[in-house]
């Protein structure tokens, strides 16, 4: 029995006693304890159509638990398949039986652009799929990581992975979450790696950022950490070069699970392991809210947000937009936007606007559905800055089309450090590249061009299925006066048969990373190979350079 496979075994254990015991916790807004039989986010999911992020929803499926249960890694190799023009690459390492790996984050070493990490959600552990690859794209070695919370050390489910460079430290770092289906738990941890991805800190001493562990012991039950996103400071003449920044949702659930409120916040720190020994739980984080915690909102107002998506721009700005999401139902009333000039210290107290009337409109669904898939599809917004010509630009899904050109995805940019912002531009187009292209797109992201400036854009795309449900993966690229698009898959697959129940979850996002020399490293979910429920599967596909 190897390593991970005792870890796997002694997370089941623990995850058995927790669920045969009940847990007792002191909130820090309450002076008595609140006795609670099971998590709040969990009364939520079961009440509440939106909110909570879809990679936490996913693991109330007790089929997901189920199957994990049975299941030990693999040494096959990833398979590369060609039809002579494009090359498809598994970039991860199979289960036996073969599960779901999704949401998948990218990021290239800005010291040498062959080598880059990858990450996703990984359903044999619970925990992070890490790809590495250093001949870009061409192979990639996969690790398995589990998760485990800070004081007890107890195995805990991750979920939404984010992978950033830093120039200065010459390290990686990933980001997950970590909570339970049995327990009041929650956690955004940071995991280092200092030698190009090879080897990685381990959860168990890995950095917390943020979680809802009390000074006391206790845990408070009514708080629970959502859809964290990464960025670091990697320029020089920054007065905080090289700090790491984490944004993420804190929902505050009441005991029939409905949350009042869930404003974006923000944890940064200048140094990740401060004693340099490899353990990481020395690391000083400060946390601020970027949108003010205001209690009795209903979750409704400005505090009720998701999506945050943080970038560091060439002044040493820290960015972040984010949507006006109901705390409770997945309905979204805007797109803001707001910016720190110190550091993530302060934020203003009114955000900018990114979307103008007449031009944005939320998918009217409050569950998240688009026709004809099963699963759960958010807007999943992308931010990203633009050395070349100094510009932030954004894109989402749209649905301002919808009864013409189904979900479409759009693009804004401001050349004024988010004050204002452009008009929409249609990325997913047809061949004149300003049409909007017919069926869904959803799941974008976006990177600059590091050398020739300009845009790339990946993102998922029924275009060619007459009833709008096979998946492709496209990628687009700014051109003078409109964008061109490429499929840049070669296997069409049904979203309804990738998971454990009938197609419920692939994810909520897809990575991309633009390297200098031409080296692009487009990384998504993919349902190719899946023999449908009740196992599912999804692996992790890219395009080798």
């Amino acid at each position: 029995m190897n390593r991970r496979h005792v870890w796997l075994l002694l997370g089941a254990i623990a995850i058995l006693v927790l669920v045969t015991t009940t847990a007792t916790a002191a909130s820090s807004s309450q002076s008595a304890p609140v006795k609670i039989t099971a998590p709040l986010w969990v009364t939520h999911v079961k009440h509440f159509s939106g909110g909570i992020s879809n990679g936490v929803r996913a693991q109330v499926d007790a089929r997901a638990t189920a199957a994990k249960a049975s299941t030990s890694g693999s040494d096959a190799p990833a398979s590369q398949e060609s039809d002579g023009k494009t090359k498809n690459l598994q970039a991860n390492t199979d289960t036996s039986p073969a599960l779901p790996q999704n949401e998948t984050a990218v990021a290239y070493n800005v010291y040498d652009p062959k080598n880059a990490v990858a990450a996703s959600n990984d359903y044999i552990d619970g925990g992070v799929w890490i790809g590495t690859t250093h001949d870009g794209g061409k192979t990639w070695a996969s690790q398995f990581l589990t998760p485990q919370f800070p004081g007890t050390r107890d195995f805990c489910t991750g979920g939404d992975p984010t992978v950033v460079y830093s120039r200065r430290d010459h390290a990686f770092y990933v980001a997950q979450l970590c909570f339970f289906r049995a327990h009041p738990e929650s956690a955004v941890q940071v995991t280092q790696s200092t030698d190009a991805g090879d080897h990685w800190t381990g959860f168990r001493f890995a950095t917390t950022v943020i979680s809802n562990l009390l000074s006391s012991g206790d845990i408070d039950p009514t708080v629970f950490y959502d859809k964290e996103l990464m960025a670091v400071d990697n320029h020089p003449g920054s007065p905080h070069y090289g700090r790491l920044y984490v944004t993420y949702t804190k929902f505050h659930l009441a005991p029939d699970g409905s949350s009042d409120t869930c404003p974006i916040q923000i944890g940064y720190t200048d140094k990740v392991d401060q004693n340099n020994d490899g353990i990481l739980t020395d690391t000083t984080w400060t946390n601020v809210p970027v949108v003010p915690d205001q209690p009795g909102a209903g979750g409704l107002g400005e505090s009720a947000n998701q999506d945050s998506t943080p970038q560091v721009d060439d002044k040493g700005g820290v960015d972040v937009a984010y949507a006006i999401e109901e705390c409770n139902t997945a309905i979204d009333h805007g797109l803001r936007f707001k910016r720190s000039t110190d550091g993530g210290a302060t934020w203003p107290a009114a955000p900018t606007v990114i979307d103008k009337p007449g031009q944005f409109a939320d998918n009217s669904n409050p569950a998240d559905l688009l026709p004809n898939k099963n699963a759960r599809i958010p807007l999943s917004p992308s931010l990203a800055f633009n050395e070349s010509s100094t510009q932030l630009g954004y894109v989402y899904q749209n649905n301002i089309n919808s009864a013409s050109s189904g979900a479409d995805i759009t693009f804004q940019s401001s050349s004024d450090y988010g004050a204002t912002w452009s008009d929409i531009q249609y990325v997913s187009v047809k061949g004149n590249g300003t049409t909007p292209a017919s069926n869904d797109q959803f799941f974008p992201w976006i990177q600059p061009d590091p050398e020739k400036g300009g845009w790339h854009v990946i993102f998922y795309d029924n275009r060619n299925d007459p009833g709008n449900t096979l998946i492709e993966t496209f990628m687009a690229e700014s051109k003078q006066g409109g964008w061109q698009n490429e499929d840049i898959s070669q296997v069409a697959w049904n979203p309804n048969l990738s998971f454990f129940s009938s197609g419920a979850f692939f994810g909520d996002y897809n990575g991309l990373a633009v390297a200098p020399k031409n080296f692009e490293y487009p990384v998504w979910t993919d349902g190719r190979n899946t023999p449908g429920p009740p196992k599912g599967q999804t692996d992790i596909f890219t395009v080798p350079n």
